[in-house]
Formats: C-alpha cells, sequence, structure tokens
C-alpha cells in the first residue's frame, strides 16, 4: 500500500540477511559448546567478501544497517541469515547439510543464530521479520525449531534448505517422512521459505568447481518446488504457506506448465512405458497447488521478471533487496525500482513492494506509514523510467533485460 499521503510506497524487502558476529554467538551458545567453539573459531577463516573489513557489521549493527536502508527507501525486511554461524563449514543459506557426525555441532550453531536472531528482531518488532533456521536431518528436531520461531516472534518462518542429490543420509523432500514437520508448520501459521543457494551436490576441490556451482546451482534450487507440488505436500496440508525467495520468477511459468503437462499425461495411465495408477496422480494440477499455497520472493526483479507477477499471481509476489549483499539493490534501490516498474500501476506496484509481505509476514502497515512517509520513495520517481545504470551499481537486476 502507500502512505496515508498516497505519495509514496511502503517498501518491506522480503529477502535480506544478518547475522552475529562470533562474539554474539558464542554468547547464544549452548554453554556446553563454548570449549568446542572456541577451538573451531581459531582456525576459521571467512570467504564471503560482505563479511570482511568495513562491511561486516552491516550484519548487526542497529544503527547502520536502518539508516542505510531508509536512506534507499527500505522501511522494513524479512531477515535471512546471512554470517557464519558456529561449526558451519559456510554461510548458512549455501551451506551442504551436515552429515550425521557433523549433526549435533551444526544443530547447536543453527541454534545459536536462532537465539540470537530473535533478540535482533525483538529490538525492533515493526521493522523485522525473522527467518529461523532448521535442519532436515531430524523431523523431531525441526519441529522444535518451528515452535522455537512461533514462540519466539520469528514472523518470517523458518528456512527449509534445499537437499543435495548426493546427500544419501537424507530422505529428499517429497518423501512422506517430512509430513509431521509441514502439519508443525501449518499448525503453528509458520511460513516455509526456500531460498536460493542451497540443494547443490559437493563438486570437490576443482578448479572449475564455482564455475559449475554458479551454473547449476538456480537447477537445484528450483528442484526444492518441484518436489513440495508432486509429492503432494500442498494436498495433505493444504494451509501451508511456501516461499521461494531469490530465484528469480521469469523460470515460474514455463515450470508450471510442463509440471501440468505431466499431470494431465499421468491422468491417461502412461507417459510413455512408464504406467501411473490413481494412488500417484493428485486431485489438483502443480499449477493449481502453486496459486494457492506458493508465494514469490523476486529479489531485485527485470522488468521481464516484474511482468510475471500477474501469471503467478499478483498476491503472491513479493519484491526484495538482498541487502546487505553485493548483489543487492542497495545503495540504488529507487533507481532499480524505477528499471522494473516504471508506469506501472501504482496500486499493483504498492502490493508487490508492501502489501503482499505485510500480510504473509504479519507486518502492521500502519505502524511503517510514518516511516514510509519520511524515508519511502515516492510514487513519481518511481513512476519515471530509468535512462542511465548507476556507474557503480553490482545488483544483476540492472543488466537482466
Amino acid at each position: 500500500m502507500t502512505t496515508p499521503t498516497a505519495d509514496r510506497y511502503t517498501v518491506i524487502s522480503a529477502d535480506c540477511h544478518a547475522g552475529g558476529n562470533m562474539e554474539a554467538y558464542r554468547e547464544h551458545l549452548d554453554p556446553q559448546w563454548r570449549d568446542e567453539f572456541d577451538a573451531w573459531r581459531g582456525g576459521y577463516s571467512n570467504p564471503f567478501r560482505d563479511l570482511q573489513g568495513s562491511g561486516r557489521s552491516r550484519n548487526w549493527d542497529d544503527e547502520r544497517r536502518i539508516t542505510e536502508q531508509q536512506a534507499d527507501g527500505v522501511v522494513a525486511e524479512v531477515v535471512f541469515p546471512n554470517t557464519v554461524p558456529p561449526f558451519f563449514p559456510t554461510g548458512a543459506v549455501v551451506a551442504y547439510p551436515p552429515a550425521p557426525h557433523e549433526y549435533a555441532a551444526r544443530l547447536a550453531g543453527l541454534r545459536a543464530h536462532n537465539r540470537w536472531l530473535a533478540e535482533f528482531c525483538g529490538r525492533h518488532p515493526d521493522r523485522r521479520a525473522g527467518v529461523a533456521q532448521l535442519f532436515v536431518n531430524d523431523v523431531d528436531d525441526a519441529i522444535d525449531d518451528v515452535r522455537f520461531a512461533a514462540e519466539h516472534g520469528l514472523r518470517g518462518g523458518v528456512l527449509l534448505p534445499s537437499v543435495p542429490p548426493d546427500a544419501t543420509f537424507l530422505e529428499p523432500l517429497y518423501s512422506t517422512r517430512y509430513d509431521p514437520l509441514w502439519a508443525a508448520c501449518q499448525d503453528l501459521d509458520v511460513v516455509v521459505n526456500n531460498h536460493s543457494g542451497s540443494g547443490s551436490p559437493d563438486y570437490g576441490d576443482h578448479l572449475a568447481a564455482g564455475a559449475v556451482w554458479i551454473a547449476e546451482q538456480t537447477f537445484f534450487s528450483r528442484r526444492t518446488l518441484t518436489h513440495l507440488l508432486l509429492g503432494g505436500v500442498f494436498e495433505r496440508f493444504p494451509r501451508l504457506r511456501f516461499v521461494l525467495t531469490e530465484q528469480g520468477s521469469s523460470w515460474v511459468p514455463a515450470t508450471l506448465a510442463q509440471l501440468d503437462a505431466i499431470h494431465r499425461q499421468m491422468q491417461t495411465g502412461r507417459i510413455g512405458e512408464l504406467k501411473y495408477g490413481p494412488d500417484e496422480i493428485l486431485p489438483l494440477t502443480p499449477s493449481e497447488y502453486f496459486h494457492r499455497n506458493v508465494w514469490v520472493a523476486a529479489s531485485f526483479p527485470s522488468r521481464a521478471e516484474a511482468d510475471t507477477r500477474h501469471e503467478i499471481g499478483l498476491d503472491h509476489y513479493l519484491w526484495g533487496s538482498d541487502y546487505p549483499h553485493y548483489e543487492a539493490s542497495y545503495p540504488y534501490t529507487r533507481e532499480l525500482l524505477r528499471k522494473a516498474f516504471a508506469g506501472e500501476d501504482p496500486a499493483e506496484v504498492a502490493r508487490v513492494l508492501a502489501g503482499n509481505a505485510a500480510a504473509l509476514y504479519g507486518f502492521d502497515l500502519d505502524a511503517l506509514a510514518p516511516l514510509a512517509a519520511e524515508h519511502g520513495p515516492t510514487v513519481a520517481e518511481v513512476d519515471v523510467p530509468l535512462d542511465e545504470i548507476p556507474a557503480d551499481a553490482t545488483s544483476p537486476g540492472f543488466h537482466r533485460p
């Protein structure tokens, strides 16, 4: 929605990242793990650009974070993890799932992050909806983490990691083994988010591994949607809310068309030499489940991606900045909004920038209205087409068609 004066947008980023520093994580770690944490920390070196040098404090410094985002026109955020929790091999969003021998330590680190996040979001509850982490190694533990999110005001819900095809110690996400987890999320009204970055196999120690990972990462992240749709998760749990974050949106219509075609062929009993029985055929089409149960948080969308909001469903399309990452729209959010939404219906833009996120994640638009009236981009400025990309802009949203 626009602000009461109808001249500025309220902007809620459905994709931001934050995390504690090592001292904060130690403080929130179960005391029995602190000696082991001290030994682990002594040999750890952070690999990420936004976690090095002066940029690190954007992850936890309230004043800096709020000041920078307000200057960029953003007044509230959904907060995904960013820094490296205790005993993780890398950032939480992209880390390979823990093998059985790693699980206890990694779970302790994950829960230290969740405790830190509840405190971080609690300092500015109107502005922040935190997303708690969970693993799917142990369903009972995962349910405990869902309950923690619900009981500690983490309105962003939980982050569901994708399952890599070579993680043979985990069941695939279409397995009914996870039904108690989906039931808990549905019963507690906890949103399930799936962020890009997870789900890729271990590419090994090869020179080309990084290039292959970035080329294939989108495929492996998107498998989760297919697995939940074809696995009947939304048939068994019709009130479950699932969000695809920072995975783009232009691919979604074609994927749904492909899955619907498979569904139609299955209804004939065969696809080629493969035979399908009635128990394997879902009552609704994949696209029908999608439009009921799935939201798309398309971070820094291009114009072409923004246009897919009508095919995806206007009420199920959200915008995100990806702050404080290198590829974020910051500090040129206003310019990127112009590139994606100039000339579009302000009522539609308002729903994408705030209304849908407020409905999904429980933001209070009335509480945010005074902030938006002071800091939000004006309707008039967003309506002006962008004629020049800022020279130092780093977001890929500026360079997509």
